[in-house]
């Protein structure tokens, strides 16, 4: 294994997150207690069936929604409890988010929406674009910049996806399948580069998905099951 390993600090400490949804008349127990700690600098893989929780748990790491009950710790200090335009601001200065599908604004450049990110952080914007367009090279994307997503293929539009996350320099990457839309060699380029990007920056990464091969990438893989975490030891503990 090639990828650069946690250095046991934990970075997030979740502890017996519970969370379900109203569903009509049904009550949809996801998470019924997962506790988990991820090390600064550590590439953790959530692998379970579709609706195991592992995008539910990503969001709930991300500040993107709240526990019914449990605790999140950032840097040991909580996010429970806090304002929706605190995590905002937490997402915004920690978190960098890839989605699945990607969740580019249509009617904005590439370029445009990487730098997004940073201006709403208040990032000067000659100092914005400057980074934005820095990561587009980086990404292999130096001569797309002015295209908008539809003008994209799926593997350029995730290479953006990227980009954005990084935009901000954040402690944690969150991505929430982030080959899934891709074929096998795309989303093979995809994770090199991303991991490349990772070890480069020095970033923690928490990947949700389905695919074998990207969580043998990962030194750790953390298998969501029946809403409860099966989190085994670090790779060569």
């Amino acid at each position: 294994m090639n990828d650069t390993p946690g250095n046991g600090t934990p970075l997030v400490v979740a502890r017996d997150l519970k969370k379900a949804y109203q569903i009509g008349d049904r009550r949809l127990e996801v998470l019924r207690g997962v506790s988990l700690s991820v090390a600064r600098g550590e590439f953790v893989a959530l692998r379970g069936a579709s609706g195991a929780g592992k995008s539910t748990l990503l969001h709930l790491l991300g500040g993107l929604d709240h526990a019914d009950s449990g605790q999140i710790e950032f840097e040991g200090t909580t996010l429970s409890g806090r304002s929706l335009s605190s995590l905002a601001e937490f997402r915004n200065r920690h978190v960098g988010i890839i989605f699945q599908a990607y969740h580019l604004l249509a009617d904005l450049t590439a370029v445009e929406n990487v730098f997004l990110p940073a201006r709403m952080g208040r990032m000067p914007g000659a100092q914005a674009r400057q980074r934005a367009e820095s990561l587009l090279k980086r990404v292999g994307l130096g001569d797309r910049m002015g295209h908008r997503p539809s003008q994209l293929s799926g593997g350029e539009q995730q290479r953006v996806a990227i980009a954005r996350c990084l935009i901000n320099s954040p402690s944690l990457i969150l991505a929430d399948e982030p080959t899934g839309n891709l074929d096998s060699h795309t989303g093979d380029e995809v994770m090199n580069l991303l991991l490349e990007l990772r070890g480069e920056h020095r970033t923690t990464l928490v990947i949700a998905t389905h695919d074998v091969r990207v969580a043998a990438r990962a030194e750790r893989e953390v298998r969501l099951v029946d809403g409860l975490a099966e989190d085994p030891p670090m790779v060569g503990s």
